[in-house]
């Protein structure tokens, strides 16, 4: 006969065994959902990591070549375009008529101040063979010396009229003069703004000339680049298309900037006579960098508390903050230790980061 204690205790391990299978998988079973769920909850990012700038660099900035010599010619006078014998891309000399002007007032003028100078020089010689018989009456005591005085503030008188009308002349001579539009330099015409019959107000440009000597390039450069160049000095110059380098020369170098511009002009003379007015350049400027880390501008973002940068720490994103020094290209240049050389950030897929998030760096 069994003993039931026996019985007892092989019926009830026997009953607990499917219990403990049981709490097995279950246990199993949680622990693989919540790795299955933090990765669910993984951010896909694209990370890079942080570079060092160190010696010499670079910048080039972009401009547009243009002659040493041009000039929006215009009239000093309003009337209508009479003739325009200039035609765009026409070489002309200098002194050559380029257009004249039509105004019905200028001729009349003209004129009129002739005829007002010639008037008075005849009233001057009247007056002064007058005063040559007054004379000869008071020596012989028949006239007053009154009488001579008044003849004298006369002529005198006459004689400042003749030299404000000798003035008024020469205005009316210049302004007629002004009618004729004349090349001052030898070039060739760039443009055409006003067409025969048309009215050109005064000073409106009617006309754009080009010289065909020289050419140079102006671009816009930020002041702390300026310090270390000068009027004179010999930069690069590279052509976009033609992928080549030339030489050019400083003439001007601004000294201060109005407005909102935060950029000064430079302007380089090229000494290539086969660049033309129109094509692209790029001015070379040397900077010395001094060692500093550099993030791509992707990789920063503007947060509650500034500039800020997200880190890989530990496969989880932290939001580090940054100051920036200066941004050459698509790279910020950071000051500060908040980074070190090759730290890994993100620089895509921001908008969907939170600092402390688990993350999945996509290749």
């Amino acid at each position: 006969m069994s003993n039931p204690i026996y019985r007892y205790t092989r019926g009830a391990v026997v009953a607990l065994f499917p219990l403990v299978l049981l709490a097995c998988t279950e246990s199993s079973s949680v622990s693989v959902g919540e790795d299955s769920l933090a990765a669910s909850q993984a951010v896909t990012v694209r990370t890079t990591t942080v570079e060092g700038e160190q010696g010499e660099q670079w910048l080039y900035f972009a401009g547009v070549a243009r002659a040493r010599e041009r000039a929006n010619l215009s009239f000093q006078v309003g009337g209508i375009i009479a003739t325009r014998s200039a035609q765009i891309g026409q070489l002309v000399k200098a002194n050559e008529v380029l257009a004249t002007l039509y105004n019905p007032q200028l001729g009349p003028a003209q004129q009129g101040a002739q005829a007002r100078l010639l008037q008075l020089q005849a009233d001057v010689d009247q007056s002064e063979r007058d005063l040559t018989r007054l004379t000869q009456l008071s020596e012989r005591g028949l006239l007053a010396d009154q009488a001579l005085e008044q003849q004298r503030s006369m002529i005198a008188g006459q004689r400042a009229a003749i030299d404000s009308a000798s003035a008024a002349l020469d205005q009316s001579r210049q302004l007629n003069q002004e009618s004729v539009l004349r090349a001052p330099f030898a070039g060739r015409v760039e443009s055409v703004l006003l067409e025969a019959g048309e009215y050109a107000q005064p000073g409106q440009a009617v006309l754009q000339l080009t010289g065909s000597g020289e050419t140079e390039v102006e671009v816009s450069v930020p002041p702390h680049l300026l310090i270390a160049l000068e009027v004179g000095q010999s930069i690069p110059v590279r052509h976009s298309l033609r992928a080549r380098e030339i030489t050019g020369v400083i003439t001007q170098a601004g000294e201060a900037s109005s407005g909102a511009k935060a950029l000064y002009p430079l302007v380089v003379r090229l000494a290539d006579p086969s660049v033309r007015g129109g094509e692209a350049l790029e001015v070379g400027i040397r900077r010395a960098a001094e060692n500093s880390l550099s993030v791509p501008l992707n990789a920063v973002m503007r947060s509650a508390a500034g500039l800020t940068v997200f880190r890989i720490e530990g496969g989880r994103a932290r939001r580090v903050s940054v100051q920036i020094d200066q941004v050459f290209g698509q790279q910020a240049v950071l000051k500060g230790d908040a980074l070190r050389l090759g730290d890994e950030i993100v620089y895509a897929g921001l908008s969907r980061l939170a600092d402390g998030d688990i993350v999945e760096v996509l290749p």
